[in-house]
């Protein structure tokens, strides 16, 4: 029975994406061998891992390598490996699913602009199809582990939006990826070039790269290639060699490979840990947060090595969740080497690797963010951009690192009056007025919110800092940090406002007063309101505005019940506090309202509800109070 052969078409708008891809990197175009290489050793990393629980899988072909050829006369250039080899089903799943870790936002993300497209390209995982960069065809074969011969397959297309797969005959394991090469790129059928950029980019790869030797031949007056392997890289662990051996732009390739990024990364971290566990961590923090940065359930980060033998990708026992976007290689020698995921949950050991790690990243940030030098503070400023609403989550699911995490935690405030996020809580507590005792915080929905909630008031005229907390992870994170250097944290909006030693004695007996003056009116529009509100006091932190909503100091805020809502979740019931200003005169005018006394009343809780961020269960009845009261004071119907 002869081999069936089928055309089946790409699971993506290939065109674009190849066009996009070819235009976005052309500047770059030697980053395919990268991919491709990295791509062999991956196999191969994968292949020893299978192998540790069947040894049988390597055959009579123990030894890993990755090979480079070319053609000049076909005008070809192939990668091979004798890894883990593809299967049919495998080949049509991972070579036929262009982005399959997101078509939909790959495309959606699209920009038109080079250099972020070319972002966008290492963080959807298609580096293969660099290949097209530079070949207007590309054939692979390939051969899994363990399968019969007769089981092989040959997967080609030329990009136009379909590729052909068929089941072949192949004696050796392992894939072959050849290229054939456009029109002017005869670059890459040089060994000089292709040695430079193996070196350039691949050089850290810890299997051996080998290419045909080449020697001079004076007959022929050109470098003629001869049947001896020689080995290109320098194929030995990056994180293994002594840091003084290792250059910046080493460092940088390196992080290329493990992330699959085609950015350099913002920092990193390269230690050796010796003890009860001993182990070496190279890690590294991303210029760029992924697409996928806020799905939590997203696999990311950590290669695991034992003694340099490969055990598994993403790792995600070696570093928590909000540090999702750390990526790198941790080498332990004390784990087996047949670790599973399973064994990893509960070994002790792991613990203790992930807890150094921890450490690092922490300590790494805090040496960015401390920084004597204007550039390493600027990186700081770029990592919170991209990572700090991630980062936050540590306050909450990392008690042991809680104080460090803190000290990483930037905010807007009233400092500035800007939305940038430069505020540190140190900062604010150095900022703090004699006989200021708490930090005080406002949250809203929006910075424009924030910055111009009616809650301020008081704050503005004293000259009280408050940091103006918009993201919708600070209402969870202000609730589990309750403190910060023995400086309770106190939302502006929640409870009774004591102000302690910053208000005067004049200011309480006023205030005092007041309450007592207004108890006749208060008890009225409480009775007005009814079920709607909780309470109705007369406010000491208002200056300009007639109302505010306040929650009591154990309920929801309001825009923590907003973002419940919004994530359909059912908020526990809690009913706002009502504080009105006994100096505006709006209220002054309440106190002697007779015929509209409910409109009014029914308004100061509209407009306190709206100024804070809230929606209104009847709009149309507050658009109905305004037009009256509007038209009944233009008739001059004022009472």
């Amino acid at each position: 029975m002869g081999a069936q052969k089928e055309t089946l078409g790409f699971q993506a708008e290939v065109k674009q994406l190849l066009n996009l891809m070819i235009h976005s990197l052309y500047s770059n175009k030697e980053i395919f061998l990268r991919e491709l290489i990295s791509n062999a050793s991956d196999a191969c990393d994968r292949l020893r891992f299978e192998a540790l629980n069947n040894a049988a899988l390597y055959g009579d072909d123990a030894e890993l390598k990755i090979r480079i050829s070319f053609d000049k006369e076909a005008r070809t250039l192939s990668i091979s490996d004798n890894g883990i080899g593809l299967s049919r089903d495998e080949a049509v799943e991972h070579l036929g699913t262009i982005a399959k870790s997101g078509t939909r936002e790959f495309f959606s993300a699209l920009t038109g602009d080079q250099a972020k497209d070319a972002h966008l390209i290492g963080q959807f995982g298609v580096g293969f199809y660099s290949s097209y960069i530079v070949a207007d065809k590309v054939t692979v074969v390939s051969r899994r582990a363990g399968v019969e011969a007769n089981q092989a397959i040959r997967w080609e297309s030329s990009g136009e939006g379909d590729f052909t797969i068929e089941v072949i005959e192949r004696g050796q394991r392992g894939t072959e990826v050849t290229l054939h090469l456009r029109e002017g790129e005869d670059e890459f059928l040089s060994s000089w070039k292709v040695r430079e950029i193996i070196r350039k980019y691949s050089d850290h790869i810890t299997l051996p790269i080998l290419m045909k030797k080449e020697q001079w031949d004076e007959e022929k007056k050109a470098q003629v290639v001869t049947d001896e392997d020689e080995t290109v890289n320098q194929a030995s662990a990056l994180w293994s060699r002594p840091k003084s051996e290792i250059t910046d732009e080493q460092y940088r390739e390196f992080y290329k490979h493990v992330a699959h990024d085609f950015e350099d990364p913002l920092a990193h971290v390269h230690a050796r840990v010796e003890g009860k566990q001993e182990y070496t961590q190279l890690l590294y923090i991303p210029s760029r947060a992924p697409f996928d940065l806020f799905e939590r359930t997203a696999r990311h980060g950590i290669k695991l090595y034992v003694r340099r033998v490969f055990i598994m990708d993403d790792a995600e026992q070696l570093m928590p969740l909000y540090l999702r976007f750390v990526r790198g290689v941790v080498d332990s020698n004390d784990l087996p080497l047949n670790v599973s995921r399973e064994i990893l949950q509960q070994s002790r050991d792991i613990e203790a690797i992930r807890a150094g790690c921890v450490k690092k990243v922490l300590g790494l940030l805090e040496s960015l963010a401390d920084s004597e030098e204007a550039s390493e503070r600027e990186k700081y400023v770029k990592f919170w951009q991209e990572f700090g609403r991630v980062l936050k989550e540590g306050i909450g699911e990392d008690f042991a690192n809680k104080e460090r995490i803190a000290r990483l935690l930037r905010y807007a405030s009233t400092h500035a009056d800007t939305p940038d996020e430069n505020v540190s809580l140190a900062d604010y507590v150095t900022r703090m007025k004699d006989g200021q005792e708490k930090i005080y915080y406002v949250t809203a929905e929006t910075f424009t919110a924030a910055r111009n909630s009616p809650h301020l008031e008081i704050f503005r005229k004293k000259g009280i800092e408050v940091l103006l907390l918009s993201d919708r992870v600070d209402e969870w994170v202000a609730g589990h940090l309750t403190e910060f250097d023995g400086k309770p944290l106190q939302s502006v909006a929640k409870g009774g406002l004591d102000l302690g030693k910053l208000e005067d004695v004049a200011e309480k007996e006023e205030a005092e007063k007041a309450a007592d003056e207004y108890k006749e009116l208060l008890e009225k529009v409480k009775k007005t309101l009814g079920d709607k509100v909780k309470d109705v006091r007369v406010t000491h932190r208002l200056t300009d505005s007639p109302s505010c909503l306040v929650a009591d100091q154990y309920d929801l805020g309001g825009n923590l019940q907003r973002i419940l809502k919004a994530a359909g979740q059912q908020a526990p019931a809690s009913k706002p506090i009502l504080e009105i200003n006994p100096k505006h005169p709006a209220v002054q005018r309440l106190k002697y309202e007779e015929t509209r006394f409910d409109d009014w009343a029914n308004l100061l809780l509209e407009q306190a509800t709206l100024a804070e961020g809230g929606s209104l269960d009847d709009p149309a009845g507050f658009v109905k109070r305004i037009n009256d009261l509007m038209l009944a004071l233009s008739l001059g119907g004022g009472r």
